[in-house]
């Protein structure tokens, strides 16, 4: 999916803060995520976008009488929680360079929505596709990626730029008031396309810290952490996502190369030269897996390992003393309640 690249954890972070405030245990948050609850106070830590879909499809589980999360959580994405990407942004020389600037490095944001510019009779319209992302975060995440846009407008250029128009693809939602609160016009819904609509003069407004020499530096940098981003994913990145993406399957290799196009000798090999092999990523995320599901109230060691693929709660109790040096019931008693 055009979706599940690599991204920092500032979203997933902020993400869990907005549920949290809402009473979600950050436990049910990480549910099945493999996301370490470390990691997201490390700005250097990685996760894909497959891991924050799993988060935010959490959150929105447990949170069913806040349908608005998208847009509440939109409103408090920064410029700078973007990084390199937020300061090349803000140092392009026009908006038009600035959006250019922003959609060619697109992966180095927080996004689900495909996005691209159509430009017709003196309008500009910012385009959101959400193909390919699952429901029930799909509309979530769509509202999340179009109030950020609207909010970053504000801090990039002093203020907002008005709106003539916005259309979505969702039916109309009862909190349609917090559309217009925010972005001061009322939707359209039921349209063909999910757009945002500004005059296309726009594009030739000036950016206020416009800087040439900044800008020239920042996107040398975000092609630098592109790159860098795309080179750690590697094979053993691709077999995590696997393994993680199906949990409960019990680990075959023959069938995660199968999965790759690739036979498993091949498999075993490019993992040999990544400094790693199938079964240290397995145990990596089941004993990641395991810690979440444990936090969790409400499941058995039982279900536990079953959940993780173990064959029998014996192999499960075994494989987790090997990680922790405790059985998984003695850990559990040991860590703090939500």
């Amino acid at each position: 999916m055009h979706w599940d690249y690599r991204r920092g954890t500032y979203s997933a972070r902020l993400m869990t803060e907005l549920a949290t405030q809402y009473g979600v245990p950050l436990g049910v948050c990480l549910l099945g995520t493999g996301i370490d609850p470390e990691s997201l106070d490390d700005p250097g830590a990685e996760i894909t976008g497959r891991q924050e879909l799993d988060l935010v499809t959490n959150i929105v589980k447990a949170l069913p009488d806040l349908p608005e999360l998208g847009l509440e959580s939109g409103s408090r994405y920064h410029v700078t929680a973007y990084g390199i990407w937020g300061y090349a942004v803000m140092s392009s020389p026009t908006v038009r360079d600035a959006v250019e600037l922003g959609l060619q490095y697109l992966n180095l944001t927080y996004a689900f929505s495909q996005f691209e510019i159509d430009e017709a009779g003196g309008r500009f319209f910012l385009v959101l596709d959400d193909e390919g992302i699952p429901d029930p975060a799909r509309r979530v995440l769509v509202e999340r990626d179009l109030s950020a846009i609207h909010h970053m407008w504000g801090q990039l250029l002093g203020e907002a730029p008005p709106l003539i128009g916005v259309e979505l693809c969702f039916e109309e939602p009862s909190y349609v008031a917090r559309y217009e609160e925010l972005l001061g016009v009322r939707p359209v819904f039921n349209a063909k396309r999910t757009t945002m609509e500004y005059d296309a003069s726009l594009l030739d407004w000036p950016m206020p810290q416009a800087n040439v020499h900044t800008a020239q530096l920042s996107e040398a940098q975000c092609e630098e952490l592109l790159a860098a981003r795309q080179a750690r994913e590697g094979t053993a990145g691709r077999v995590r996502h696997l393994l993680l993406n199906e949990p409960g399957c019990a680990p075959d290799m023959e069938r995660i190369a199968k999965e790759l196009a690739t036979t498993s000798r091949s498999l075993r090999r490019r993992l040999t030269e990544e400094g790693t092999s199938f079964r240290v990523l397995v145990d990596e995320v089941r004993e990641t897996l395991a810690e979440q599901l444990l936090s969790t109230a409400g499941l058995s060691v039982d279900a536990v390992g079953e959940r993780l693929g173990f064959a029998n709660t014996a192999g499960f109790i075994s494989a987790f003393k090997r990680w922790k040096g405790v059985p998984p019931g003695a850990w559990r008693s040991r860590q703090p309640h939500d």
